[in-house]
């Protein structure tokens, strides 16, 4: 009985091609983008642009998730990636009530974190398939006829 091969939790360019780490690098730029994208968007309503009457701003804290991830997406954390794709769904739905109830301003922040939180949860599903994507070891990759 083998054990099943372990994967790496940080990015071994050793176990993908060019093209392919290429596109890996600039799936994490958006990652990170949309991620520090969504942290400001958060700080900025509910601190500045259009806070809940008679609030505290108390809510601003719920873009401390998001600061956390920030160290593991800039890594390579495969495991990042993975919660943060079930995380931003916390955002998405915030986004939703908050864009079908609130009016003026606010409804339109809330539209944007929709749409970031959409965008953050494609870049990361796609990051993680792509990381998953691992070349096969030598012995087995298929061997090429020397007579052909």
């Amino acid at each position: 009985m083998t054990a099943a091969p372990s994967m790496p939790d940080e990015l071994n360019p050793a176990t993908h091609p060019p093209e392919r780490l290429t596109l890996i690098h600039r799936w994490r730029a958006v990652a990170v983008l949309c991620t520090v994208s969504l942290i400001v968007l958060g700080l900025l309503w509910e601190l500045q642009l259009a806070p809940l009457q008679g609030g505290t701003g108390a809510l601003a804290f719920k873009v401390l998730p998001l600061s956390l991830a920030i160290a593991g997406l800039l890594k390579h954390k495969l495991y990042t990636y993975r919660w943060m794709s079930l995380l931003v769904w916390l955002y998405f739905t915030e986004g939703i009530v908050r864009g079908t109830t609130d009016q003026g301003l606010s409804q339109q922040l809330a539209w944007l974190e929709l749409a970031l939180s959409v965008l953050l949860f494609v870049t990361c599903a796609v990051y993680v398939r792509l990381r998953l994507k691992v070349l096969p070891p030598k012995d087995q990759r298929p061997k090429q006829d020397p007579e052909a």
